[in-house]
């Protein structure tokens, strides 16, 4: 395994929220570097099993020759089919940490980093042919106002939207530097690098569309997982943590919670953790991604 190209957030709490039985069947739905998958392995025994999924083929690279484990190159929105294909039917936990690898982050070819001047990509499965670049000189400037705003939650996101509009009428905006440059009098000073943070976290949700993947996997999740199995799901952003908030208490993404003819509330999980958990100070100061992660729990009734 590559050890550099991600240090997994809060380790310890994830694997120990899975609350692994040794010969149990688990999911870890985004592999990455594979260092929660190692861990998980640690806990099982000769009949376990693990299966991990990535879009990412640079992550495929990572795999560890071991019987109890396979690697799945897919998106976790296609959880459930893939795993019928390997002939699973019921899982006894499953585990995703939402968000951009430290790779994908470091990798400047891959645009996702502020920190560097490349092509505008963003794409976390490579062979999808919409990119941050068609989003960004093809999108109407009301899409992208919508995008801005709902998915950067950016205060002037009608004005950027405008900005960018007018600014590819003259030249294609195609790399992170004409980004930049297109929007630099819209900046809030002294807080460039959060509200670049936030575009691009707008930019790399909509091409990845990954609050829809995140709403089909959990669902498909909750039909997955064998009674009393866990779902530990680590976001990084308000957007994920309130899906996962609500779909863990409610079993659904809006409303109120259903509830059947004598008033019981139809609940798919009992929550183990009534508040996320977060991660250490400790954590904090030597892996900075920690510090916007939030960790929550259920297990499946």
């Amino acid at each position: 395994m590559n050890k550099v190209y991600h240090v997994p957030v809060m380790l310890k709490e994830c694997v120990e929220a899975l609350n692994i039985k040794p010969d149990g069947v688990y999911v870890d739905v985004t592999f990455g570097g594979g260092g929660h998958s190692q861990e998980i392995l640690a806990h099982l025994g000769d009949k376990g099993k693990l299966y991990a999924f990535d879009q990412d083929p640079d992550a495929l690279a990572n795999a560890f020759q071991d019987e109890r484990f396979a690697l799945i190159h897919q998106n976790f929105r296609f959880l459930k089919n893939n795993l019928r294909l390997q002939g699973v039917k019921q899982v006894d936990g499953i585990l995703a940490d939402l968000g951009v690898s430290s790779h994908q982050f470091d990798e400047a070819e891959r645009g996702f980093s502020i920190r560097f001047d490349a092509s505008l990509d963003m794409r976390m499965d490579q062979v999808s042919d919409i990119d941050a670049k068609r989003v960004i000189n093809t999108y109407s400037e009301s899409e992208l106002h919508r995008i801005f705003g709902m998915y950067g939650e950016i205060q002037n996101a009608k004005s950027l939207a405008k900005a960018v509009v007018t600014a590819r009428l003259t030249k294609p905006i195609n790399r992170v530097a004409d980004l930049k440059l297109a929007i630099t009098k819209l900046v809030p000073r002294g807080k460039e690098n959060k509200y670049f943070a936030q575009l691009f976290q707008a930019l790399r949700i909509e091409v990845n569309k990954e609050l829809e993947a995140l709403q089909e996997f959990l669902v498909q999740a909750e039909s997955v997982l064998a009674p009393e199995g866990r779902l530990v799901v680590m976001s990084y952003h308000s957007l994920e943590d309130r899906l996962v908030k609500n779909f863990m208490a409610k079993g659904k993404f809006k409303g109120e919670v259903e509830k059947d003819f004598y008033g019981n509330e139809i609940k798919p999980f009992k929550l183990i953790t009534r508040k996320a958990i977060t991660a250490s100070v400790d954590e904090i100061n030597t892996n900075s991604r920690a510090r916007s992660a939030k960790l929550r729990v259920a297990e499946k009734l």
